[in-house]
């Protein structure tokens, strides 16, 4: 690379458009948390690099009718302190409030920790359980894409390499519903998980659980939606039983690696322990809405 480009477009046409004219390698900086890292490392080495943080859409956060709209490249720490936004989807700040201390998160964003596309991204499970679904703009116009669909391997998208992610719409949530999650590290703070698990839930009037999601991270290439642990938990009240049988359900759908971190086995094991609280806090905040 002989000399890269740095350009902060005000708008997402000529976003897309910057893009779209690179005939070299590009890439696009939400919060610069992960991107600048991958320069200092030479791990990447774009020919263009397009700052969306300057682009009203990408920065917004908004509700209308219980449905939920935040910029892919709003600040983190933004998103916490929304107070509205904090009560109605718990589960999604447990995990935003762990991308980074509180200078990163001044910067950081949702958007750029989903395409950073780290297996163990802590925001990325419960957007997936959340059922949040990404706006994606390029050159053909704008297409809709359920997160989950988002990550196909480790630094891989289904982006197309003109594409940018512009916001997420969160579901307006039913009654009694509820949603957490927690990762375990070797460290308290400023780590990268061993284990992720994010469970959505949502109740009767009798505490029955008639809906739920299941994701993990840190234990597979991909963040993972793991339909049987969800299934183990409808028709039932949270009880010891059916929390087991959800945590069965995600060892099996477990397919980590051996690292400093953590053995195979170890990630396996963890994978079950966590998901019963995870689900144990995901249920009691249901009961309380």
């Amino acid at each position: 690379m002989d000399q890269m480009r740095y350009e902060a477009p005000k708008s997402l046409d000529a976003a897309v458009a910057l893009l779209k004219g690179e005939e070299g390698e590009a890439c696009v900086l939400a919060g610069g948390t992960d991107v600048l890292v991958l320069l200092h490392c030479d791990i990447i080495e774009p020919d263009l690099v397009v700052d969306i943080k300057h682009i009203p859409e990408t920065m917004a956060i908004s509700e209308s009718d219980g449905v939920w709209t935040v910029g892919a490249a709003m600040p983190a720490m933004e998103i916490v302190d929304n107070e509205a936004f904090s009560k109605a989807w718990p589960g999604v700040i447990d995990g935003v409030k762990l991308i980074g201390s509180i200078q990163i998160k001044g910067r950081a964003s949702i958007g750029g920790n989903l395409c950073n596309a780290s297996p163990a991204a802590d925001g990325v499970p419960p957007l997936i359980v959340a059922g949040a679904v990404a706006t994606v703009i390029g050159p053909g116009g704008t297409r809709e894409i359920a997160v989950e669909d988002v990550v196909t391997g480790p630094r891989e998208t289904s982006l197309a390499r003109d594409e940018i992610i512009v916001s997420f719409t969160f579901p307006k949530r039913p009654p009694h519903s509820g949603d957490a999650y927690q990762r375990f590290t070797p460290r308290t703070e400023m780590d990268i998980a061993v284990v992720g698990v994010s469970v959505n839930v949502t109740l009767d009037d009798d505490g029955v659980c008639t809906a739920a999601r299941v994701s993990l991270c840190a234990v597979a290439p991909t963040p993972l939606l793991v339909a049987d642990a969800a299934a183990a938990l409808i028709g039932s009240t949270g009880d010891g039983a059916a929390l087991a049988k959800m945590a069965e359900a995600a060892r099996a759908a477990c397919n980590p690696i051996n690292d400093k971190r953590g053995t195979v086995e170890y990630r396996i094991k963890v994978t079950g322990v966590l998901a019963e609280r995870v689900a144990r806090d995901a249920f009691e905040r249901a009961r309380q809405n």
